[in-house]
Formats: structure tokens, sequence, C-alpha cells
């Protein structure tokens, strides 16, 4: 986490680094490879898991095209100890900002996440897109798995049930803890 808070960013290491989408995605493509070789998880869950890890990934890719603040790419790493779970970031331009290009009238980070996962909205307009964080949401609480995301001042909780609160540190991007 500590990348997505310091005003400048620690050097990742290449095994969770990635810069660019297509890596991002031989990653997942690998993940769920290594998920269903160990047996952690059933095969169903294991892609669940990868299409939720992806779907939270490619939006930063789509979302911080030429307005990558800082570092582009992404963050991604998983564990297997305990079930599958999934650690992902970036250092873009975080929900709110991205929303407020097509919404002015959201009025804090708290605000832009219910936004985004409940509301069909993209930060992409005029492109008819936006379902990606609700069918996150969606899949996340139909599998009873549980995410963890936070952007910018503001942290939605999501499991059974969806919990929005402030958080002390603001980050810069986006950070999420996926455990399935």
């Amino acid at each position: 986490m500590s990348w997505v808070l310091n005003a400048n960013p620690v050097e990742l290491s290449d095994d969770y680094y990635c810069a660019t989408r297509d890596v991002f995605q031989a990653r997942i493509d690998n993940m769920i490879k290594d998920v269903i070789a160990k047996g952690k998880v059933s095969e169903g869950n294991a892609y669940m898991a990868g299409a939720i890890a992806g779907e939270i990934g490619n939006n930063s890719f789509d979302h911080n095209i030429g307005n990558w603040p800082d570092v582009t790419g992404i963050f991604f790493g998983y564990d297997l100890s305990v079930g599958i779970t999934i650690v992902l970031a970036d250092r873009g331009r975080g929900v709110m900002e991205t929303l407020k290009t097509v919404r002015p009238e959201i009025a804090s980070e708290q605000e832009a996440l219910k936004v985004a996962f409940f509301e069909k909205i993209t930060g992409r307009a005029p492109e008819m897109r936006g379902n990606g964080l609700k069918f996150v949401r969606e899949s996340v609480k139909f599998g009873k798995n549980h995410l963890t995301f936070i952007s910018g001042d503001a942290k939605a909780e999501l499991n059974d049930d969806f919990k929005i609160e402030a958080v002390k540190e603001k980050i810069k991007g986006c950070f999420a803890v996926i455990k399935i």
C-alpha cells in the first residue's frame, strides 16, 4: 500500500509491476492456472477471481490513458496461503477525478465510490460502458467473497453488505484487496 500512499513511489519488483495491459492480462491468466493447479478453490472460483481482478485492473488502464499523473501501470500480486488474496493498486487519477469528467457535481470520494459501484456510468463518455464495478459488486456478493476498495480518502467494503467510510490517509489512485 505504500506505493499509493507516498508522494514519491517506491520502485516495484518486476514480479508485481504491470506497466501495460498485456503484461497484466498474462499475469491474470497465470494466476488462474496457478490457483487451479494448487486446488486452493474451485475452478469456477479461480475464473471468477480472475474476472473480478481483471475488471479492476483493466479500469486502471482504461481510465488513465494519457492521464497518468506519474507512474503508469499497476501493482498486481496474489497469495494462495488461504483461498486467494489478490492486491491491485494504481497511481492514477482515482474514481472521483475520473467520474467528475461526466458528473462534475460529485462532491466527495465517498459519493464517487457509491456512484461507481451502483450506477451505470463511465468516465469514458460518450462510450457506452459503465457496468464493470457493478459486475464486481454483484460477483463479490454472489460468491460470498470480500473486496476492500480505496480511492482517495474513501473506502468501500463489499461482501454480503456494502459499506463506505472515510479513511485517514488519502491514497493516490486506487487500491483493492480481493479475498476469495
